[in-house]
């Protein structure tokens, strides 16, 4: 086994090695400028982590390791579209570097990429990641069209929020882990837990996110803090302060969320000092710590060396202490 760093850079060796920019360049250059911003890496490195937890070099998933990456980077790319965001890890967003047709159609062929990407497989194991991949990326669409829908309404419930982010973020966290254990054969029950394990894992994922838009530090968060509240986004933290705030504090949170001033620094202010004076910020870090219980009882359960559980979870304790 090898450490989640040294995945990190065996990954990235490997995305360094691919000769993305091609003619015509105005459609790859985007294509290796955002997947060379950085990131986490924390998708790509669940797979090769899950392969060789079950028993096979984790070169052997480096494929799909990079499929998933590129499609995670696609979704971005639109999101940020979507959401009009000038700032994506810190850096200025591929529709606002070269334009939104671009950003578009560059999208577009990254997710074309990551399905040719498992075409390196064999037949049945080229199957089972096309079909779980197919079922993962129209979910994350769902997800990304749940997530826009809420902006404009006003009836929004905790737990139709909770299967948006699953839907968003955590599936294909999921998924990540259920290839690598794919790559390496693993049994049916096993791909399944490593699934139930990663989409607990995503879901405390995603609310450490949304937390950190609020209350991150802007130098080391790499988006740009209080982006969420800009866009009106009902995030668990508004559907907790809504719920258990004051009436005049709803109002007053209500009010917020149908502005849109040109000086966004004070409706966000504004915004977080409510969500702190009805302790949606402590819900929310509740909440990330059950999830993150429910996945690492999960993890429990798995047929697995202590070892090799041992390394799953600093990486889940790792995801949940992060600044970024």
């Amino acid at each position: 086994m090898h450490s989640i760093n040294e995945y990190r850079e065996e990954f990235i060796n490997y995305l360094n090695s691919k000769q993305l920019t091609k003619e015509p360049r105005n459609l790859y250059e985007p294509i290796t400028y955002i997947l060379g911003l950085g990131g986490k890496r924390l998708r790509p490195v669940l797979v090769l982590l899950t392969a060789e937890i079950f028993n096979t070099d984790y070169k052997k998933a480096l494929d799909a390791a990079l499929a998933v990456e590129v499609f995670h980077n696609f979704s971005l790319v639109h999101d940020d579209i979507m959401d009009d965001a000038p700032v994506r890890r810190g850096e200025i967003t591929v529709h606002e570097k070269w334009d939104i047709n671009t950003g578009i159609l560059s999208g577009d062929a990254m997710l074309i990429m990551a399905y040719q990407l498992f075409e390196n497989y064999e037949p049945l194991i080229f199957r089972q990641l096309a079909q779980l991949f197919s079922k993962t990326a129209l979910e994350v669409c769902e997800g990304q069209q749940y997530d826009v829908d809420f902006e404009t309404r006003d009836d929004v419930m905790l737990p139709e929020y909770l299967k948006m982010i699953e839907y968003k973020t955590a599936v294909l966290v999921a998924a990540a882990l259920k290839m690598g254990a794919i790559v390496a054969g693993a049994s049916e029950k096993s791909q399944e837990q490593m699934y139930a394990f990663g989409l607990n894992l995503g879901i405390a994922f995603q609310l450490q996110d949304d937390y950190l838009d609020v209350f991150g530090d802007p130098k080391t968060f790499g988006k740009q803090v209080g982006g969420d509240i800009i866009e009106n986004k009902k995030t668990f933290l508004f559907l907790k302060a809504m719920s258990s705030g004051s009436e005049m504090m709803t109002k007053e949170l209500e009010h917020l969320y149908s502005i849109q001033p040109k000086e966004s620094e004070t409706k966000v202010n504004a915004v977080r000092s409510i969500f702190e004076k009805t302790k949606a910020d402590e819900a929310t870090r509740v909440a990330i710590a059950d999830y993150t219980a429910k996945a690492f009882e999960v993890l429990n359960n798995i047929e697995l060396a202590k070892d090799k559980k041992d390394l799953l979870q600093q990486f889940g304790e790792n995801l949940m202490n992060r600044t970024v």
